[in-house]
Order: structure tokens, then C-alpha cells, then sequence
């Protein structure tokens, strides 16, 4: 009988753990739930025996890697999977997956919700403004990208994109504006929505010289990852321009020397919230199972990572 086990220091819903248990135990697997675990070495011995790992944020190093002697499959439930190491796990022969689009819905009106937030200055009592025939640009237009445009269009905001990895035509073709530079869409855009993941080449890529062309009282809003944010880039340009907001579901490294200068003008979620509720939560841990019994009886790699 193979072994699954759900290590999750965050973990899931009941309802989500309720139906994974029960397509896992048709499919003739034993489940072993792992909550809330105080240490990497209460991870390393639970995961000794297991056949196959679901994880969330939870971090999969190659010391875990390596105390897992029969490990087939981790799978991310969720779409970021930089928690976990690809080439530890291709050395040993582990095939990573996550599960892309479980969440996308769940952060989209995450990012809605935020903005509305910030518009209506944090409920106040004081006038703010309405979201109505601003523009919002789409920064990676993949599966939030494109939950975000759906959302921001029923608000009646003006959506542009820049994603030099999806074509044009698929873009224009949900009637949202393509810039091909990156630059071009950050001039023409009061707020812009980040879901670009952390690579060497996004690290610190949002910085000083690209938000310095957003217009007057832009916004920028953060649901993917911190690193891609130059935050003392940031620091600087929210210095020279009083009318600039920052929004984020990733607390800044930076998080209390953002709060003490810019008060109001920033807002971080109290712990990432993106994929917060009970659908997603439901929808990502069923679809990581999903791919396992998939893998293990039909050899199904759609979603390899490595």
C-alpha cells in the first residue's frame, strides 16, 4: 500500500482533508497527515516512509529529500513552488508538481478586495475614490492574471497586460490591451497587479527606474513573492512621490520601516492570504491527490516541474 503523506505547517481545511482522505482510500493509498509540525526533524522522520508528499508553503530542502528513502512525488499544492528544491529532487529521481489555477480565483479577488481597501482610504470615514474607468495592468497574464482581468473588467476598469511569455493574440483575444514592453504598460497604468514569480531574472526587478513611470496616485499590488520587489528602490520612490501606494498579500522585508514612513499608504496582509478560503483550499489539496493516483496508476506527468 503506498504511503501519502500531508505535511502541512498551515494546514488544510477539514472539508479539503475529508475528501482527500476518501479518493485516497479508494484508491487502495494509506494517508498520513502531518499539521502544524514544530521542526524540519518532526518532517524528516514522518516523511522516512512516504511514497508520495503534499505540501503547501511548507519548505522541501535536501536534507527532507534525503531522509525520504522511498519518495516517488511532491506535489505543491498551489501554483508558487520555489519552497521546494528541483535539482535535489531530480537527482534523486522525485518528480515536483504543483497545481496551477486551484488558487487563481481565491487571489484574484484577494488583489480586488485590497484595491477597494486602499480606494476608500481603509473604510476611514473619509471620500476615496472609485476603481470605476481606472486603469489596471496585469503583470503576467497566467491563470490570477487572467481572474484578475475577468474581476477588474466587472468594476469597469480599463485592463492592459505585458506577459512576454503568452502571445498577444491570446491576450487581445479576452479584449485586454497587450503592451509589449514592460516599461509602456507601467506609464499607462494607475495600478498594477504583480504575478510574476521569483527567478534570477525577476528578483528585484520591480524597482526605482519601472514604478517611477506609473502615473499619478498609482498603486502597486503584490500577491506573487517579496523578492521580486526592490524594496529600498521602492522606499525611495515612495520618498519622492506622497501620492504612491503599496499593497501586498507578502509582508516586505522592509515591513516596519515601510509602516513607520508611510503609514496609511501601505497596507500588508497580517499572513499571506491569497489562497485563503475554503474553495481554493478544497479545490488544490483534491487536484494535488488527484495528480499522485494519476502518476502512480497512469504515469500522468502533465504538471512536472522537473
Amino acid at each position: 500500500m503506498k504511503k501519502v503523506l500531508i505535511a502541512t505547517v498551515k494546514p488544510f481545511a477539514p472539508a479539503a482533508i475529508s475528501q482527500m482522505k476518501e479518493l485516497l482510500t479508494q484508491a487502495g493509498y494509506d494517508m498520513q497527515l502531518l499539521e502544524k509540525y514544530p521542526d524540519t526533524e518532526t518532517l524528516k522522520k514522518a516523511v522516512q516512509d512516504a511514497d508520495a508528499l503534499i505540501v503547501r508553503s511548507d519548505k522541501v530542502t535536501p536534507e527532507i529529500l534525503n531522509a525520504a528513502k522511498n519518495l516517488k512525488i511532491v506535489v505543491r499544492a498551489g501554483a508558487g513552488y520555489d519552497n521546494i528544491d528541483l535539482p535535489a529532487a531530480t537527482e534523486k529521481n522525485i518528480v515536483v508538481m504543483n497545481t496551477p489555477g486551484q488558487n487563481a480565483n481565491a487571489v484574484a479577488e484577494l488583489v480586488l478586495g485590497m484595491m477597494v481597501y486602499m480606494a476608500r482610504n481603509r473604510f476611514n470615514g473619509q471620500p476615496g475614490i472609485e476603481l470605476k474607468d481606472k486603469t489596471i495592468g496585469i503583470h503576467a497574464y497566467g491563470n490570477v492574471g487572467k481572474n484578475v482581468a475577468r474581476i477588474a473588467k466587472g468594476f469597469d476598469m480599463q485592463v492592459v497586460a505585458h506577459d512576454p511569455y503568452v502571445s498577444s493574440e491570446i491576450v487581445e483575444r479576452d479584449g485586454i490591451k497587450d503592451y509589449e514592453e514592460v516599461e509602456d504598460m507601467y506609464r499607462n497604468s494607475q495600478y498594477v497587479s504583480l504575478h510574476i514569480p521569483a527567478t534570477p531574472q525577476t528578483i528585484k526587478s520591480i524597482n526605482y527606474d519601472l514604478l517611477k513611470l506609473m502615473p499619478e496616485n498609482a498603486v502597486l499590488i503584490n500577491t506573487a513573492r517579496k523578492e521580486i520587489i526592490d524594496e529600498d528602490g521602492l522606499i525611495k520612490l515612495m520618498e519622492e512621490r506622497p501620492d504612491f501606494k503599496y499593497i501586498s498579500d507578502i509582508a516586505p522585508d522592509k515591513k516596519d520601516e515601510f509602516e513607520e514612513r508611510f503609514g496609511e499608504r501601505v497596507f500588508f496582509t497580517p499572513k499571506k492570504m491569497g489562497a485563503q478560503t475554503a474553495e481554493a483550499n478544497i479545490n488544490a489539496g483534491v487536484a494535488a491527490v488527484k495528480q499522485i493516483i494519476d502518476y502512480f496508476e497512469n504515469g500522468n506527468t502533465t504538471y512536472k516541474l522537473n
